[in-house]
């Protein structure tokens, strides 16, 4: 450690989503690269001196008592934690939370230094994992509302990737379990659960630590609140050909500079509509220790067209990631709140 194979892994995912902007302390942390990387980690990050870097990501991420602020975070797995080194303008957009952050000796004006937060879950505290609709983000939990973090990766690959070298470290920590009673009882022999298979979406890491699948239920709920907005639509003939995490660019008018903004939503895509949905990426499921349902929906709908309306669909010249715009012939009706799929996954 480090090896040559984890040096030149983790320099190709060490890149920042050219679409995302960041402050000058994560564009530092981008530019560095194989054994420099390392020891960054270990000179500014790590905790303990016999933990190993294992994977880097790049990701936007939600924490459960800000749920409405998305925030570009450089995601570190190591054998002892997972750190999130966020964006500075996380904590000045959020200064209502002076609890959640601890934000003392941040004006350093010193310039040769590049200040940023990172919030730390340490993989003791780790109980479940929640892996979203067809791999676009997935939600770490532990013990309590400080301990819950969603990645919204917007990429299955990522997505995968990441979940897969969890589960090789977890496997480091796996829990000893508890010894067993010499007298088994009724409730003892019927109330345990096996490890390292697969139960109604979940499987239970030999950790301890639970990793929570969609289930058809999900899948189901989605694909009726889509039938809803659709008019005589029959249940059983629609079919979401796609679900993606993606932006919404919206123009600002008015400002010097040609400049626009992203909207996260969720493009849901049917044989027939189009659909855009604001959801709620990080109070879905409810976690055990919540005693109330959240204020929001999980999905709300924000723009839907039928697909019959689509006059052309125009595509940019970069090759990821890829801007699409979708161009209507009859974009005056409202009558347009519709469902829409696309075959996305194909690849």
């Amino acid at each position: 450690y480090p090896s040559e194979f984890l040096m030149q892994k983790i320099t190709e995912d060490n890149q920042i989503p050219v679409h995302l902007r960041v402050s000058v302390s994560l564009q530092y942390v981008a530019g560095l690269k194989g054994n420099a990387l390392v020891e960054f980690f270990h000179g500014s990050i790590a905790e303990v001196e016999n933990e190993e870097l294992r994977h880097l990501m790049w990701s936007s991420v939600l924490f459960y008592k800000t749920p409405n602020v998305e925030v570009m975070a450089c995601v570190l797995l190591s054998t002892k934690a997972i750190y999130f080194l966020l964006d500075d303008s996380f904590i000045h957009a959020d200064e209502h939370q002076s609890d959640f952050w601890k934000k003392e000796n941040l004006d350093c004006k010193n310039s040769s230094f590049h200040l940023s937060c990172c919030y730390v879950l340490k993989l003791n505290d780790l109980q479940s994992v929640n892996v979203g609709l067809f791999d676009q983000y997935f939600r770490i939990t532990g013990h309590s509302a400080d301990h819950i973090v969603t990645c919204l990766t917007r990429d299955s690959y990522n997505t995968h990737t990441f979940i897969q070298q969890l589960m090789a470290v977890l496997s480091l920590l796996a829990r000893t379990p508890s010894p067993e009673p010499v007298d088994k009882d009724f409730y003892s022999e019927f109330g345990s659960k096996n490890t390292g298979k697969m139960e109604n979406y979940e499987l239970i890491h030999s950790s301890r630590v639970k990793f929570i699948y969609p289930n058809e239920e999900e899948i189901g709920d989605l694909a009726f609140l889509v039938a809803e907005k659709m008019d005589g639509l029959n249940l059983q003939s629609l079919n979401i050909l796609l679900y993606v995490l993606a932006f919404q660019v919206n123009h600002v008018e008015g400002s010097a500079q040609n400049t626009s903004s992203l909207q996260p939503k969720t493009l849901i895509l049917t044989s027939s509509d189009l659909f855009l949905f604001d959801e709620d990426y990080i109070s879905y499921p409810l976690p055990e220790f919540a005693k109330e349902p959240p204020k929001r929906d999980k999905y709300q709908l924000t723009d839907g067209r039928r697909i019959r309306d689509l006059d052309r669909v125009l595509m940019g010249y970069q090759t990821y990631p890829q801007a699409l715009t979708f161009v209507f012939d009859d974009v005056q009706n409202q009558d347009l709140m519709q469902n829409l799929t696309l075959d996305h996954f194909g690849e």
